[in-house]
C-alpha cells in the first residue's frame, strides 16, 4: 500500500461483498458525494449487503487494486433511504423476507418500513403472499437480529470477531451479555467453534487476571481437548503442566494447585502409569490426566468386553462348517479363511483383520452363513453411512450405521443401552479401525452378554478421527482371538492398487511405471502450484474421459487441510472449475468460503440434532436467502442449515485422507509432496491408496512417496485401553489421611 491520507469518517451503504472472512472483508459501497462505488477493506465480519456502515479510516492506494478505504473502526446503522431499506431487507438478514418480498414491503410502507416491522408487524399481512405465520416469523427474526446486533456491538467493544455473535445468541438467548460478562470462559465449554483462545481474549479485555481459577481451569481443559483432537485419551501430568505453563504464562506451581482443585471437582480423572525408568526415592509415579468422558469410556469398554467374553452365547452353531466350502454360492475358502470361520463360531468375541484383496468380505460372508445355518439373528453395522451401504451391498443383508443401530434420537441420546439392549445373537461391525473410544463404549453398552461380537477392519489403516486406537488396542491386549488374512487372491493381485497397497504396508516402494492396463498412475510434479493445475485437469477432463465417469465420481484426497495442495486450496480450484458461479446464481459466504448450489460438501463435526456426522458427504440442493438457510442432501435426506451453522460444513471436492476413512471411490487423485512432510507417514499413504476401486493417480514426487513409506508412527496415541484390557495398569494406592 502507498499514498496514505488522513483519517476520515464515511457513511456508506454496502452494495456488494467481494470477499469476506472472520478477519478481512472487501466491500463495494455507495457513498454520498462519490459517483462510483468505493472499495472499503478491513475487519468487518457479519456485515450484509444493504447494511449502512459508519466507517472511520483512511484512503490508500494499492498497487494492484487501486484506491481503497482502509477501515480502522466501524459501526452499523439502519439505512434511512427507501433504496437502502430494500437492499437491507433483501439481504437475507431477516428470515421470511427475500429480494421479492423486500421490494413489495418497501413499495407499500416506504421509509416507515422498519417502524411497521418493529411496532405493527401484523400490518405486513397487507402485502399479497404474506400471511399471519410469515408475518410472525419476520417479526421474531427482526427481534432476534436486533439482539444479535447488541451482542455484536458488545463483542466489538472487546475486539472479538463478531462472526460468533449468532452462535452466542442461539446458545444463551437474551442472557448472552450477562453470561459472557460473568464468565467468558463458558464460551469455550458451551459453544462449538469458540475455543479457549477466543474466550481468553474477551476475558483479558474485561480485566480477568492471568491467575483467575476460571482461566486456568479453561486453559487446562483446552489442552486436554486439543490432545483429544489429535487422538489422545490422556496427557501425562508433566505434559499438562509444561503445556499449560506455556499457554497460560503462569508458574507451574499455580497450575499444580489448579489441577488439585480440578481433580477434587472431578473435572479431570487420573490414572497412575508404569514408569519408563527406575524412580528416585522421592520421585512420584507418573500420572495420566484424562477428561472424564475418555476415562470412563476406556474403563467401560474393558469391562464390557471381559463380561461379554465370559458369558455363554445365546445361540450355538450346530451344523458342521466344513460343508460351507463350495456351497450353493460356489465360494472356495482357503485355510486361513476357514480358520477365521471356525474361530468365529467358537468365540464370543473375535477380530478379523487384513488388507485389501485378502478376502475380508468373503470371509465375513462365510461367518454369516455359518451362523445362519443355526438360525442365529445377525446384525450388521459400520461407523459411517458409506461403509454401512458398502457392507449391505457385499452381504445382501441390511447394514446400519452404528448410530442408527443404537437408535440415536436427539436430544435424548442412544435409545439402545444397558436398560434396552440390542436384539439378536451375532453383531458384526465392519471398518472397526474407524470406531473411536466414545462410540465403542456406547456400542458395547447396548450389546447383551449373550451376543457374539465380530470386529472386522484393517488395523494398518489410519486410526479413528476421534480419540483412541480401539481396534489396535484390542488386538494388542491379547484377550480376544485375532485372525489376520494375509494372502492376496488371484483376481485382486491383478490390481496394482492392491499390490502397491501391500508393498507400501510392508515398507516397500510402490511400482510407479504407468504401463498399459494399470489402475495405478503416477504424475511427477515438483511445484505445488503446478500440481494443483494438474489435479484440476485430471478431475475435470482427463480421468472422466479415460474411465467414462462423471467428475463427481472422482475424489481428491490430500494429506493436509492447508497449503497450496491442501484441501482448502484444492477445493477453491476445483469449485471454480466444476461449479463456477453462473449469472444470476446464488452463493453464501461463510468463513471466507463460498457455498453454491450443487456444491459437494462434508460435515466436519457430529451434529446429533441433525443426525449428520463427522465425515458425511452431501450436496447443496437448495439456497433459501429469504430464510437465511441452505439445504444439503445426505444420502437422499435433505437437512436444513442456518447460514450461521455453515462452519460445520466444508467443500468436499477435495478432502483429507483422515476424513475419507471407511469410504471407497471409483477413482482417487492424491497429491504426495514434501510440502506435506509433517503429515507424511506410511498408514496415511496406505489408507489413501486403499480408498480407490477402479483407478488411483498420485501427483507429486518420488521423494515424498519414499518418505511416506519409511515413516511409521502408528502407535503414537496416548491410550490406556490395551493395559486396561490386559490388566497391567498399576493399582491406585489407597487414600491415607485424605491423600492418595
Amino acid at each position: 500500500m502507498e499514498g496514505q491520507g488522513k483519517a476520515e469518517r464515511l457513511r456508506c451503504l454496502v452494495d456488494r461483498i467481494t470477499y469476506e472472512s472472520d478477519t478481512f472483508s472487501v466491500l463495494r459501497c455507495r457513498v454520498k458525494g462519490y459517483a462510483d462505488t468505493v472499495t472499503v477493506v478491513g475487519s468487518m465480519p457479519g456485515v450484509h449487503v444493504g447494511s449502512v456502515l459508519v466507517v472511520t479510516g483512511t484512503f490508500k492506494m494499492d498497487r494492484t487494486y487501486g484506491k481503497q478505504f482502509s477501515v480502522i473502526s466501524y459501526e452499523e446503522a439502519l439505512p434511512a433511504t427507501v433504496y437502502g431499506i430494500q437492499r437491507y431487507l433483501g439481504s437475507g438478514l431477516v428470515k421470511g423476507i427475500g429480494k421479492v418480498y423486500s421490494k413489495k414491503i418497501v413499495d407499500r410502507f416506504g421509509e416507515d418500513t422498519f417502524k411497521i416491522i418493529e411496532e405493527s408487524p401484523e400490518r405486513l399481512t397487507e402485502i399479497p403472499g404474506i400471511g399471519r405465520e410469515r408475518a410472525k416469523k419476520i417479526s421474531a427474526s427482526w427481534v432476534a437480529q436486533r439482539e444479535v446486533k447488541n451482542i455484536m456491538v458488545f463483542l466489538q467493544e472487546h475486539e472479538v470477531s463478531v462472526s460468533h455473535a449468532a452462535k452466542i445468541y442461539k446458545t444463551y438467548g437474551n442472557d448472552s451479555i450477562k453470561i459472557v460478562t460473568e464468565n467468558p470462559y463458558r464460551l469455550a465449554d458451551d459453544i462449538w467453534g469458540i475455543g479457549f483462545k477466543t474466550a481468553d481474549q474477551i476475558a483479558a479485555k474485561m480485566g480477568f487476571g492471568k491467575e483467575r481459577y476460571e482461566r486456568l481451569r479453561s486453559g487446562m481443559l483446552y489442552t486436554l481437548n486439543k490432545l483429544s483432537e489429535a487422538g489422545h485419551c490422556y496427557a501425562t501430568k508433566t505434559q499438562m503442566l509444561d503445556t499449560g505453563a506455556t499457554l497460560l504464562d503462569v508458574e507451574r506451581k499455580v497450575l499444580e494447585e489448579t489441577l488439585v482443585k480440578m481433580m477434587e471437582a472431578e473435572d479431570v480423572r487420573t490414572q497412575i502409569l508404569e514408569p519408563d525408568h527406575p524412580l528416585e526415592p522421592d520421585e512420584a509415579m507418573p500420572l495420566a490426566i484424562c477428561l472424564p468422558a475418555f476415562y470412563y469410556a476406556e474403563i467401560g469398554i474393558a469391562a464390557r468386553l471381559r463380561r461379554i467374553a465370559a458369558c455363554p452365547p445365546s445361540v450355538r452353531v450346530s451344523a458342521g462348517i466344513e460343508g460351507l466350502t463350495g456351497g450353493a454360492d460356489g465360494i472356495q475358502y482357503d485355510q486361513i479363511q476357514m480358520d477365521a470361520i471356525r474361530t468365529a463360531v467358537k468365540s464370543k468375541i473375535m477380530v478379523l483383520t487384513g488388507g485389501p484383496g485378502t478376502g475380508k468380505s468373503t470371509t465375513t460372508m462365510g461367518i454369516i452363513r455359518a451362523f445362519q445355518t443355526s438360525g442365529a439373528e445377525i446384525l450388521l453395522a459400520a461407523p459411517t453411512g458409506r461403509a454401512a451401504k458398502r457392507l449391505s451391498e457385499v452381504t445382501g443383508l441390511e447394514a446400519k450405521t452404528i448410530h442408527r443401530l443404537l437408535e440415536f434420537k436427539p436430544p435424548q441420546g442412544y435409545q439402545r443401552n444397558e436398560e434396552h439392549p440390542l436384539d439378536g445373537d451375532v453383531l458384526i461391525i465392519d471398518e472397526c479401525s474407524m470406531v473411536d473410544t466414545i462410540l465403542m463404549n456406547s456400542l458395547l453398552k447396548a450389546v447383551p452378554d449373550g451376543m457374539r461380537l465380530i470386529l472386522v477392519g484393517d488395523v494398518d489403516q489410519l486410526p479413528s478421527v476421534g480419540a483412541g486406537n480401539v481396534l489396535r488396542d484390542i488386538i494388542l491386549s491379547g484377550i480376544v482371538p485375532v485372525v489376520r488374512l494375509t494372502r492376496i487372491f488371484r483376481q485382486a493381485a491383478q490390481s496394482r492398487i492392491i499390490t502397491n497397497a501391500h508393498r507400501i504396508n510392508q515398507g516397500e516402494f510402490p511400482e510407479l511405471s504407468n504401463g498399459k492396463g494399470t489402475d495405478f498412475f503416477f504424475i511427477e510434479e515438483e511445484l505445488p502450484e503446478k500440481a494443483g493445475g494438474s489435479i484440476v485437469s485430471l478431475v475435470k477432463d482427463r480421468l472422466p474421459a479415460f474411465f467414462h465417469l462423471k467428475p463427481s465420481e472422482i475424489q481428491v484426497l490430500t494429506p493436509m487441510q492447508r497449503g497450496q495442495v491442501g484441501a482448502a486450496a484444492l477445493n477453491e480450484l476445483l469449485q471454480k472449475a466444476l461449479n463456477p458461479l453462473r449469472e444470476g446464481g446464488e452463493e453464501v459466504r461463510r468463513g471466507g468460503v463460498a457455498f453454491r448450489l450443487y456444491d459437494k460438501v462434508m460435515q466436519i463435526r457430529n451434529n446429533y440434532d441433525k443426525e449428520v456426522f463427522n465425515g458425511d458427504i452431501g450436496r447443496i440442493v437448495g439456497m433459501h436467502p429469504e430464510e437465511d438457510s441452505v439445504e444439503i442432501a445426505f444420502d437422499g435426506r435433505a437437512v436444513v442449515y442456518d447460514v450461521s451453522e455453515l462452519d460445520e460444513v466444508v467443500l468436499a471436492y477435495a478432502t483429507t485422507v483422515h476424513k475419507a476413512q471407511g469410504a471407497e471411490y471409483p477413482v482417487v487423485v492424491m497429491p504426495v509432496m514434501m510440502t506435506h512432510y509433517v503429515m507424511l507417514q506410511r498408514n496415511l499413504l496406505y489408507t489413501g491408496v486403499t480408498r480407490a476401486k477402479r483407478g488411483l493417480v498420485l501427483v507429486g514426487t518420488k521423494k515424498a512417496i519414499a518418505y511416506c513409506v519409511g515413516h511409521v508412527t502408528v502407535d503414537s496415541r496416548n491410550t490406556l485401553l490395551m493395559q486396561r484390557l490386559a490388566g497391567t495398569l498399576p493399582k491406585t494406592p489407597e487414600k491415607k489421611d485424605g491423600k492418595a
